[in-house]
């Protein structure tokens, strides 16, 4: 409701200024062709970001100086420090980077935004722009209609561009118009009241128009006009600089805490820069009077001066806050702690890590790790067994034996009541991110997905085998209860070197180790090696014995087949056509040693 009367009220006054003044129509859609321009900007970036961008990320923020300059680097080129931080809370939701580092990143970002400032001061201000404006109208829109995704991407840049040169134009006209009708000057406010007064406004505007470069457009404009005084237009951008940080926390709402950490450390920068620039503006102006002059700029050319000055303040408050980013980082984690969620609800899945494909696939295999984890300590308990004894350095057939209490545990219900949610959030995620992924991503998602398929399925196989287990672990009959652990030893080996390997960079022992257990699955299978025939022939075990004993061995091969898919599916770190190449070849050699003595082999 709040949202609609907001709404309302918005368009009332921009319907009242569109009636009282024409000049302010020119204006208001300079705005509007502005942000559209900056939306197509983002989006075409967006086009380039599926792999380049999070690649040169991850290596550019292992240090302080690094992730300011990547944050510096990349909005100067992207000129959208909003796109950035969009960018920075996605990866540091998912886990790529650290939350240090993606303070520096913003810290960068804001000295980045900077380099707008002086393209605007400079030339928006001076030069005509708006002639170039139709020609990368014209070519953007033709390669957007491109079938190439890089094509297409450029064509967004190019018509982004485009779109923001032909707002500039439009905010100059109306301002220039204005002074025919309406004196802004007039309303100039001098001294430390006019200077916070004004830096509200400036917030206001940003925040209404999520766009610091909107913003400052406006200004810049207002001030090439003479509609604002100088130091009016300083403490706007001051206000503009706190404002823009909406965007940030508006983009960590639906992202893990580690985003919401960020977002508030990107609002204590603004708002730590803003403080010491508003309390010694002066001083800046002064500063700013001694750089222009130095660097060969008008004393009357206060657009430019006005880009000086923006520059100036948020370099000085990157130098003060730098060095505090280790304590920064050590309140966020004291102060903003993560609720506790339930073993029914997922932890890495959130919508800000669907804004790029890399870190959509990397919540992805996250979750389905996490799923992994839930799945492995209800088999563990299913074969009453226990996670941490499973994966303790006690001997495997030791644990099994002494393991000889049911434990209280329905398998069918803890499916339902923990697994099965946290598997369909993972379906709808993947789903959400197929929209954005190239054919090999695609091939990844559906790695997780039958990954994931397989751990409910071997819930389901416990499931069946529970009963039985449960039975024969405290039967009289000492036969069919070794039978009943030497299946839950199996299980129970293979579970405890998986976790050995789980994250194991060497990708040619992780498949030596697969494919020793499944050799040791198929050798163990008492179904199909005769050890249940020769205790039904000796009497040793009843026939409904042996029946539920065939059951059972099928169940715990099916289970045990599923757990090393799973495992290279999901719980393996690799590249995955490097490792299925690796793993086809040794499936060949495994094949050629089989091939008896004498007989007739083809040539390769």
């Amino acid at each position: 409701m709040a949202r609609f009367w907001t709404l309302a009220l918005s368009f009332g006054l921009l319907s009242y200024g569109f009636w009282a003044s024409k000049d302010f129509k020119t204006i208001a859609a300079g705005v509007s062709i502005f942000l559209f321009g900056m939306l197509f900007l983002e989006d075409g970036f967006t086009y380039f970001s599926g792999g380049v961008l999070e690649r040169t990320l991850k290596k550019s923020t292992d240090k302080t100086h690094k992730s300011i300059l990547f944050g510096l680097v990349s909005t100067t080129v992207m000129q959208s420090s909003s796109l950035i931080s969009v960018i920075t809370i996605s990866f540091i939701s998912a886990g790529l980077i650290e939350l240090a580092s993606g303070i520096g990143i913003i810290f960068g970002a804001n000295l980045g935004t900077t380099t707008g400032a002086w393209l605007m001061a400079g030339l928006g201000m001076k030069v005509k722009i708006s002639a170039y404006a139709m020609p990368m109208l014209v070519f953007g829109l033709i390669l957007n209609f491109q079938h190439s995704k890089t094509m297409r991407g450029i064509g967004k840049i190019l018509a982004g561009l485009g779109f923001l040169f032909l707002g500039i134009h439009y905010m100059k006209e109306g301002f220039e118009a204005f002074k025919t009708t309406i004196d802004l000057s007039a309303y100039a406010m001098d001294g430390f009241r006019g200077d916070v007064i004004f830096l509200l406004i400036g917030v206001v505007a940003t925040v209404i128009m999520q766009s610091s470069h909107a913003t400052l457009m406006l200004i810049l404009a207002a001030l090439a006009s003479a509609q604002i005084s100088y130091e009016n237009a300083l403490s706007l951008a001051i206000g503009a600089n706190i404002g823009t940080t909406i965007t940030a926390i508006i983009g960590s709402l639906s992202s893990t805490i580690q985003g919401k950490r960020l977002a508030l450390a990107h609002l204590i920068f603004n708002a730590v820069t803003a403080l010491i620039a508003i309390i010694f503006l002066k001083q800046f102006m002064w500063a700013v009077d001694e750089l222009s002059l130095a660097i060969g700029i008008r004393a009357d050319d206060w657009t430019l001066k006005l880009a000086v000055f923006h520059t100036l303040f948020n370099l000085v408050g990157v130098l003060v806050m730098t060095p505090l980013i280790g304590r920064l980082v050590t309140g966020l984690e004291r102060f903003v702690k993560p609720k506790s969620k339930g073993l029914h609800e997922p932890i890495y899945l959130n919508e800000s890590a669907l804004q790029l494909p890399d870190t959509a696939l990397n919540v992805l295999y996250q979750e389905a790790n996490h799923l992994y984890e839930v799945a492995f300590g209800i088999v563990a308990h299913g074969l009453n067994l226990h996670r941490t004894d499973i994966i303790s350095e006690r001997d495997i057939q030791h644990v099994v034996v002494e393991s000889n209490k049911p434990i209280d545990i329905n398998v069918r219900d803890e499916y339902y009541r923990v697994f099965k949610n946290i598997y369909n959030e993972i379906i709808e995620f993947s789903t959400q991110a197929m929209a954005q992924l190239n054919n090999d991503q695609m091939k990844e998602v559906y790695d997780i997905r039958v990954g994931c398929r397989h751990l409910a399925e071997v819930i389901k196989d416990v499931v069946l085998m529970q009963e039985n287990v449960c039975e024969y672990l405290v039967s009289h009959n000492g036969y069919i209860r070794d039978q009943y652990n030497r299946l839950r030893t199996q299980l129970a080996l293979i579970l405890r070197r998986i976790e050995a390997f789980r994250n194991q960079p060497d990708e040619t022992f992780i498949l030596f180790e697969l494919k020793e257990l499944k050799e040791s699955l198929e050798s163990n299978d008492v179904s199909s090696n005769g050890v249940i025939d020769n205790l039904v022939r000796k009497n040793l075990i009843s026939l409904e014995m042996a029946t539920s004993l065939i059951n059972d061995s099928a169940y715990t091969y099916s289970i045990g087949k599923r757990l090393l898919e799973v495992a290279k599916n999901l719980l393996v770190p690799r590249d995955s056509d490097l490792f299925e190449l690796k793993a086809e070849l040794m499936d060949r050699v495994h094949e050629m040693k089989e091939v008896p003595d004498g007989a007739d082999q083809k040539d390769s």
